[in-house]
C-alpha cells in the first residue's frame, strides 16, 4: 500500500507516468540514431552546429504554433515585451542546452552509447545537490542513499571484471567502452555540468513563474535565446557563413539526418513540460533506466559487446531506481505570490 502511494506521488497522473515514459523512448532514440547517422569513422557528414540551430528552430516553430492556437500570433510581441526580465533569464539554460547539444555529438562519435549514458549519470548527486539549494528542499536519507547508489552503478561501468580483453575494453568499432584522464573525457564532464546545471535551473523558470506565463511562452523564451546563442558561437568561431551557404544544408536531406533532428526536437520539447509537471531528480532516475534499453539496442544494432561491469552497473541503477521509487521527491509547483518571489529573487541572483 505504501509503494502505491508513493507511485501516485511520483506520477499524480497517468499523463505524467506516459510523459515519464515518452521521455525515456525519446532519449534511447537519441543515442542510436546519433550513432546511425555517423560516417564508418566515426565522424559525421552533415554540420553538427547547423543541426543544433535547425534543432532549435523546429521547437521554437512547435511552441510557436501551439501559443498561437491558445492566445494568438500577435500576443506573443506584447507579452515578450512585458516579460522582457524573464527572457533575459533563459539565456543561462539557453546556452547551458547549447554547448550540452553541441558536445552530444562530439562524445557520441567518440564514446559508445552505453558508456556515454552511463557517464551522464554522473550528473544524479550534483543535481541533488543544485536541487536542494536552488529549490530549498533537502532530500530524505533513502532519497540521498538511491542517489548515491545510481552513481556507484554508473562508476561500475568503467571496471573491468576480467571478462574483457584490455584492448576491446578501450574500444570497440572505433569507440571507447569506458572513462579515462583524457580530453575525450573531460568533454563528457562538461556535457554532464552543463546538464545538472540547465536542468535544474530550467525547473526553477518553468515553475516559478508558471502561474502567470504559458509554458509554451518560455518554452519561446529559451528557443530564441538559444538561437541567438549559437549565432554568437558562430560570429565568434568565424562560421557564420555557414547559416547562408546552401551546400551546409545539402546533407540533411538524408532521412537519418533528419530523424536527429526531429527526434532531438521533440527531447527538448517533452523536457520542459517533464521539468514543468515532475522535477529534475526524476529526471535523473528516468535518464538511469535509459542504460537498460541502450546496452540491448547497442548489442542489437552496433555489436557492441555486453561485459560484466555493464550488467552490474545496469542491476545497480535499476535497484537504486527501485528505492527512490518508494520515496520520490514531491512534484508539487511552486504555490504563492510569495513563493514566486522568493523564486524570482534567487533566480536573478544567480543571473
Amino acid at each position: 500500500m505504501l509503494g502505491f502511494f508513493s507511485c501516485l506521488e511520483m506520477f499524480p497522473s497517468k499523463w505524467s507516468l506516459w510523459l515519464f515514459l515518452l521521455y525515456i523512448t525519446l532519449f534511447v532514440n537519441q543515442g542510436w540514431l546519433v550513432t546511425k547517422s555517423q560516417k564508418s569513422d566515426n565522424k559525421y557528414n552533415y554540420d553538427t552546429e547547423i543541426a543544433v540551430f535547425l534543432t532549435e528552430g523546429i521547437k521554437l516553430f512547435v511552441c510557436i504554433v501551439g501559443y498561437s492556437f491558445q492566445h494568438g500570433f500577435l500576443s506573443i510581441v506584447s507579452e515578450t515585451s512585458r516579460n522582457t526580465r524573464v527572457a533575459a533569464l533563459y539565456f543561462v539554460p539557453a546556452g547551458l542546452y547549447c554547448i550540452y547539444n553541441n558536445l552530444s555529438y562530439i562524445n557520441l562519435s567518440t564514446f559508445d552509447p552505453t558508456t556515454y549514458f552511463l557517464a551522464l549519470q554522473l550528473r544524479v548527486v550534483a543535481t541533488g545537490v543544485v536541487f536542494q539549494v536552488i529549490f530549498n528542499k533537502k532530500l530524505s536519507g533513502k532519497q540521498w542513499f538511491s542517489l548515491v547508489l545510481l552513481t556507484a552503478g554508473c562508476m561500475l561501468k568503467v571496471i573491468n571484471f576480467g571478462d574483457a580483453p584490455v584492448e576491446i575494453a578501450q574500444q570497440a568499432q572505433g569507440k571507447q567502452l569506458s572513462l579515462s584522464a583524457s580530453f575525450s573525457s573531460m568533454l563528457l564532464l562538461l556535457q554532464v555540468a552543463c546538464s545538472c546545471l540547465a536542468g535544474v535551473y530550467n525547473e526553477y523558470l518553468l515553475k516559478s513563474h508558471s502561474e502567470n506565463l504559458s509554458l509554451y511562452l518560455q518554452n519561446i523564451f529559451q528557443y530564441l535565446d538559444s538561437i541567438i546563442c549559437i549565432v554568437i558561437i558562430l560570429t565568434f568561431g568565424g562560421n557564420i557563413n555557414k547559416l547562408f551557404d546552401h551546400e551546409t544544408y545539402v546533407p540533411f536531406n538524408n532521412i537519418k539526418v533528419f530523424l536527429v533532428i526531429f527526434n532531438n526536437a521533440a527531447i527538448g520539447i517533452v523536457t520542459s513540460f517533464f521539468l514543468r509537471y515532475l522535477n529534475s531528480i526524476l529526471k535523473t532516475f528516468a535518464s538511469g533506466l535509459e542504460l537498460v534499453f541502450t546496452a540491448i539496442l547497442s548489442r542489437v544494432l552496433f555489436s557492441i559487446p555486453i561485459y560484466l561491469n555493464t550488467v552490474l552497473s545496469i542491476f545497480v541503477v535499476t535497484v537504486a531506481t527501485v528505492i527512490y521509487s518508494q520515496n520520490p521527491v514531491s512534484t508539487a509547483k511552486v504555490r504563492g505570490k510569495e513563493d514566486r518571489e522568493k523564486l524570482l529573487e534567487k533566480s536573478e541572483s544567480i543571473v
